[in-house]
């Protein structure tokens, strides 16, 4: 086979089996095997193949019915990424989930979208909205994305966005958070606080929750403490 063709197929097979990752890191629980051969739109054969190798390094996992997670080899692999953020980030993570009972989150820009880096669930909360490591939605949406387009120049926005995203993120300019409602999950809300660091992509520190007590600013007023904790530390 010439060399041009071998490198393509490798290359669809190594893109196929990043997708199933990111699948996997978008659904809100475990898939079976039809169900990510429909979303790569391949066969269930090729699908098995993938999924197969994917959990012969630990990436994937399987349950006893045979739905599909990722598995604990990705939460290592992760946390290698951005690893002294993530270091300091996470004791104001968990402090912030358990003082305020919301799940909070770690946001970085990743090309036009916001990615999860790291997130905590409060330890006593009744209910609390996952928000799981890899989770990705575009940057022009949500409160986190909004924080992080505050600290970027208009020219470095994606193309494609909503007709009330400049407004909005000149609001978070002026008051230093962004809130959101029910634009990335129905029914969720979410505030968060831009985290600039020097030498990084900007990112956001964050919250969802379904329902609270407290108000927009008094979250935010928390988010933003950690924010400066986060910042001291890494920027000394």
């Amino acid at each position: 086979m010439p060399e041009s063709t071998t490198s393509a197929s490798a290359s669809q097979t190594l893109s196929r089996g990043i997708r199933i990752l990111e699948v996997l890191a978008d659904a809100r629980g475990p898939l079976s095997i039809d169900e990510i051969a429909t979303r790569l739109g391949v066969h269930r054969s090729i699908a098995y193949r993938l999924l197969r190798t994917l959990e012969d390094h630990g990436l994937v996992t399987r349950d006893a019915a045979g739905a599909v997670s990722l598995g604990a080899r990705m939460a290592a692999l992760a946390a290698g990424v951005a690893h002294d953020l993530q270091a300091e980030a996470l004791p104001e993570l968990t402090a912030i989930a358990n003082e305020l009972g919301m799940t909070c989150f770690l946001a970085v820009l990743d090309g036009a979208e916001c990615i999860t880096l790291a997130s905590v669930e409060p330890r006593h909360a009744v209910a609390s909205v996952a928000q799981r490591p890899g989770a990705r939605h575009p940057v022009t949406v949500g409160a986190p994305g909004k924080a992080i387009l505050a600290q970027l120049p208009m020219t470095e926005w994606p193309e494609e966005q909503p007709a009330s995203l400049a407004a909005d993120v000149d609001a978070t300019r002026t008051r230093g958070y962004a809130t959101s409602h029910d634009e990335v999950i129905p029914t969720v809300q979410s505030v968060a606080a831009p985290l600039g660091l020097r030498g990084q992509h900007p990112a956001a520190i964050a919250v969802v929750h379904v329902a609270t007590d407290l108000d927009d600013s008094q979250i935010a007023a928390r988010l933003q403490r950690s924010a400066s904790v986060i910042r001291e530390a890494l920027d000394g």
